[in-house]
């Protein structure tokens, strides 16, 4: 009962026509890791936007496998950043100061970089693009802290690499952003 074989959520038709524009068989996760990097393209959104708000999104496949597999191997990408998977710190986010762990405030210094959490500890090397980064209404590093208020930060790693997923993320999407107008150039009819 427990040991079911995984299903994909798929439209039967879309694997088959998939496979016949671009004479591979994507695999479901590679579907969803394409999916993934289009919900991510700046271009999609700003086009899409009345849509997105009020409607499931519609997802253009492009005709061109090259392009399909980039767009899904961005999407791993972000992926694995959005799950923490990845746990490198290439953004250089250090956590510094001494004494309490207790988040009293939560200020970002535009200047130095830095968002202090109580009068001696902060995270340095946050960009603004890094501080100022949303989801839905959301300022992601912002939120983080302000949710945890009063209380002792208890893993300050984790917040590292959030703020490097955010970092990494932005970079992706830059690359999406060039990208997607190729999408758009020849799509699928799904």
């Amino acid at each position: 009962m427990f040991h079911q074989a995984r299903q994909p959520n798929l439209a039967d038709r879309l694997l088959p026509r998939l496979s016949a524009a671009y004479e591979f068989t994507p695999s479901p996760e590679d579907v969803l890791a394409y999916i993934y990097a289009i919900l991510y393209s700046p271009p999609y959104r700003e086009t899409y936007a009345q849509e997105l708000r009020i409607d499931f999104p519609r997802i253009p496949f492009a005709a061109d496998g090259d392009i399909f597999r980039q767009m899904a191997n961005l999407g791993r990408q972000l992926i694995d950043l959005h799950l923490l998977c990845d746990r490198s710190n290439t953004a250089g986010v250090k956590y510094q100061g001494q004494g309490s762990d207790r988040i009293d405030h939560v200020r970002y210094d535009l200047s130095s970089g830095r968002v202090s959490i109580n009068a001696d500890k902060y995270f340095e090397g946050i960009t603004p693009e890094m501080w100022e980064y949303r989801i839905g209404g959301y300022q992601v590093l912002e939120k983080y802290l302000k949710d945890r208020k009063g209380r002792q930060l208890a893993d300050p790693t984790r917040y590292i690499h959030i703020a490097n997923a955010i970092n990494r993320t932005i970079a992706i999407q830059t690359t999406i952003q060039h990208l997607y107008p190729s999408v758009e150039q020849h799509v699928i009819p799904i």
